[in-house]
């Protein structure tokens, strides 16, 4: 079996619950939930529509990244993968400066954190890529851990040999490949206990 040499971790909704409500914001701009990434469906609307959700997204990610929380048994998981030897890198669709924020308040270990501003945001594979070239392994060395199907796309994408989807909301539920291989777990200590398996 290959070895596991890198993890990619998804931030919102996975280690860090912000708390953000991006229905909200979908329903303001009448936008449905289709499956595609918030910013996808941005890119569809004329310039001005852009701006406005833009704006309430960051907006929305300032104030989850300031008032938000460490989800349960994030600190332990991380430390599980960094003791076998295992580096971990932050891959999220939020902002650099969200991104910045929350670690500023929850300093996790991550040799890596990457986010929409370096590159397509998932279900793009290529900011996990760029990832895997940076943490200096392959697809096959590799194990991403997300809570949706965008997480999910983009791994596989990217070839990543192993994934965990943690707790994904119901509505993501309708999104799910089933000819995606994956793990679930149901809370973060789970997804520990797969990845421990996994590691051997």
């Amino acid at each position: 079996m290959t070895r596991i040499r890198a993890a990619l971790l998804d931030m919102d909704g996975t280690i860090f619950d912000s708390k953000i409500d991006l229905g909200a914001v979908r329903r303001v701009l009448g936008l449905p939930r289709d499956g595609r990434s918030f910013l996808e469906q941005l890119s569809d609307l004329p310039r001005e529509t852009q701006d406005k959700g833009m704006a309430m997204l960051v907006e929305a990610e300032a104030r989850g990244a300031a008032d938000g929380v460490l989800l349960p048994g994030a600190e332990e998981l991380i430390e599980s993968l960094r003791a076998h030897g295992v580096r971990c890198a932050l891959v999220t669709n939020n902002s650099r400066a969200s991104a910045d924020t929350v670690l500023r308040r929850h300093p996790l270990p991550f040799d890596l954190v990457l986010t929409r501003d370096d590159g397509a945001a998932k279900p793009n594979p290529g900011i996990f890529s760029v990832a895997l070239a940076r943490l200096g392994a392959t697809g096959r060395e590799a194990l991403a851990i997300g809570d949706a199907h965008l997480d999910l796309l983009a791994a596989y994408r990217a070839g990543v040999a192993e994934i965990i989807l943690v707790s994904p909301p119901p509505w993501v539920l309708d999104f799910i490949p089933e000819d995606i291989p994956h793990r679930r777990a149901a809370d973060l200590r789970e997804a520990q206990g797969i990845a421990e398996s996994l590691l051997g």
